[in-house]
């Protein structure tokens, strides 16, 4: 089986290769790829070195699977030739995801939906992800109407260099290199990603139309608002979420320990509750503060963390992989 790493370089690829590794993901040949200017450097993974190849070569490779983190404009223009010659594509970047010819996949929920002719899939938002996956089990039991949800995102959603920025200003240089429009250390920026004409961002809205298409559900109301903050480790989001039907807190709680790839953290007593610093390299999605909406009925509150790099990319690309081979899909 051969695998294909694109976008190896990067935060994301570099993560999928620690996913792969601690997953023990069955390949016997390992291709990582990356643009025309690192191709020929060199990268040590497990013991081993590989030398990164470009687009071009891993094509004519013909990988079983290619798993992409080179963003949209890469994707846009590279997915359809892998697949043309029998690769199956898992895309990170947002380039396929509202495509109605593509499918949209959390392993959990929707996995059963694949077949062996879906030779390009879409990996979800990482804001996405990590809500759905915990409002699934409760969907399944008491339907939801509506979702009303902020997030707080780490800086690493952004990239490298986004991290670079705020660790230079954290270090007190004075003109560092800019990826925000503002200061991002002691700082919040409720914009995440270009704004759009009804005045959301593109992150907003992919959070709305996304969660519509997973759930395979364009009744249930939903509205975000995006916010990045100086945290490093992982995605927080506040939800509220109106249900069809009421529920019993207890079975709520019930119901998410015994969720796949949720674990329930949330004993405020205590002081336990989900943090990015505890999420961070960790595969699961960390739910906790849950509580009823007293203003109306049917509503529950929950916070909700994890890794973005991890679930929120890597994780979830590596187990639709995974999938795929399991199910003999490719």
């Amino acid at each position: 089986m051969k695998l294909a790493v694109v976008g190896a370089t990067g935060l994301v690829g570099s993560e999928i290769l620690e996913v792969l590794d601690e997953h023990n993901f069955p390949y016997d040949e390992l291709l990582l790829v990356a643009s025309e200017r690192s191709v020929g450097k060199q990268i040590e993974y497990k013991g081993k070195k590989h030398t990164v190849i470009g687009l071009a070569d891993a094509v004519a490779a013909k990988p079983e699977i290619a798993i992409f983190s080179a963003g949209g404009s890469t994707s846009l223009e590279w997915a359809p030739k892998f697949a043309e010659a029998g690769t199956t594509v898992i895309d990170n970047s947002s380039a396929w995801r509202m495509d109605p010819t593509k499918k949209l996949v959390v392993p959990e929920i929707n996995a059963k939906e694949l077949t062996k002719e879906d030779k390009i899939i879409a990996n979800p938002n990482c804001s996405t992800i990590q809500m759905v996956l915990a409002l699934e089990p409760l969907r399944q039991r008491f339907g939801i109407k509506r979702i009303v949800v902020s997030t707080y995102q780490s800086v690493t959603g952004t990239g490298k260099a986004a991290v670079d920025q705020m660790m230079a200003e954290r270090a007190g240089e004075t003109n560092p290199p800019m990826v925000y429009p503002h200061k991002i250390d002691m700082n919040v920026l409720p914009h995440i990603d270009v704004f759009q004409p009804n005045g959301y961002t593109k992150e907003e809205m992919k959070m709305i139309n996304e969660t519509k298409k997973i759930f395979s559900d364009n009744t249930i109301q939903v509205t975000s608002t995006t916010v990045r903050i100086p945290t490093m480790g992982g995605h927080s989001e506040a939800v509220n979420v109106e249900f069809k039907e009421d529920f019993d807190l207890a079975e709520v709680r019930n119901l998410l320990e015994n969720a796949p790839g949720v674990i329930v953290q949330d004993d405020p007593t205590n002081f336990v509750y989900p943090m990015p610093i505890t999420s961070h390299k960790k595969d699961e999605v960390f739910v906790g503060r849950l509580r009823r909406d007293e203003s109306q009925p049917n509503t529950l509150n929950m916070w909700i963390v994890a890794d973005n790099l991890r679930k929120g990319a890597a994780t979830n690309a590596v187990q639709i992989a995974e999938y795929l081979l399991e199910n003999k899909l490719v």
